[in-house]
């Protein structure tokens, strides 16, 4: 299946939750003077218009980053703000950052990066976001990609899963996909979004990836529906090899979050 397309939901406060742990994510690792792999299985257009009329018709991005930064809860100096302004500044004051690039924001010249859409729109849509920033396009399965390009070079890096859950099988897929990925690369900062939604199917999977990872960072957060009949109602990080401050910026987020 293909339909899913984030226009209509970018900006909205799941990617604020995942956007801005990414963001914390890549800022730690860039620290050092070490070159980096940053790879990302779904990856979508990588920069959306909150004035198409995909996002106008849900006005999910109103009630996501629009909401959050008039109540001022990243500092200009904070990774998710840098990243946010430089995408402005790229593809003017309208524009919203996927997570490819927040990436691109973010990494050095001397790091690696690998972006992969199925989509054909959408890839097509990414690579010519995207180009500019370097970088290897892979128009494929994700997880597949992710499987047979792991352990990568640079062996440092992060992985970010961010599928759209549009084919019911990746809440069975993905614990098996991970714990073969965490075996090939071991050191690798291994992430993965999931929605929560009203029927709670991650339950499941979320239950599998703690038996076989009992050492990760499991964050989750709740918030209002975007409009009435939504769905979603919060959003989940499950991160193997969390860097160093994470879970500090998970808890400010998640006390944030619970003020909504």
């Amino acid at each position: 299946m293909l339909s899913y397309q984030h226009s209509y939901h970018a900006g909205n406060l799941a990617d604020v939750h995942k956007h801005a742990l990414l963001a914390t994510m890549l800022d730690y690792l860039t620290r050092k003077d070490k070159p980096l792999s940053y790879i990302e299985t779904h990856a979508g257009r990588g920069v959306y218009a909150l004035d198409a009329p995909e996002a106008t018709k849900t006005q999910e991005a109103a009630q996501g980053i629009g909401r959050i930064e008039g109540a001022d809860w990243f500092a200009p100096d904070h990774p998710y703000s840098r990243a946010l302004q430089a995408t402005r500044q790229a593809h003017g004051r309208v524009a919203y950052p996927g997570s490819p690039m927040i990436a691109a924001s973010l990494l050095r010249p001397v790091d690696s990066l690998h972006l992969c859409e199925l989509h054909p729109k959408e890839f097509a849509a990414l690579r010519a976001a995207m180009a500019p920033h370097g970088g290897i396009f892979h128009q494929k399965d994700g997880l597949q990609m992710a499987l047979a390009l792991c352990p990568p070079t640079p062996r440092r890096g992060l992985l970010l899963i961010d599928p759209s859950y549009e084919v019911k099988a990746d809440y069975a897929t993905l614990p098996r996909v991970i714990a073969q990925i965490a075996r090939k690369w071991n050191v690798g900062t291994l992430a993965l979004w999931y929605p929560i939604l009203a029927a709670q199917p991650h339950r499941p999977m979320v239950r599998a990836l703690r038996a076989d990872h009992p050492e990760a960072l499991l964050h989750e957060v709740r918030f209002p529906p975007a409009r009435e009949g939504h769905g979603m109602t919060g959003s989940g990080m499950f991160v193997l090899n969390p860097p160093w401050g994470l879970a500090d910026e998970a808890a400010r987020l998640g006390a944030l979050f619970q003020g909504l």
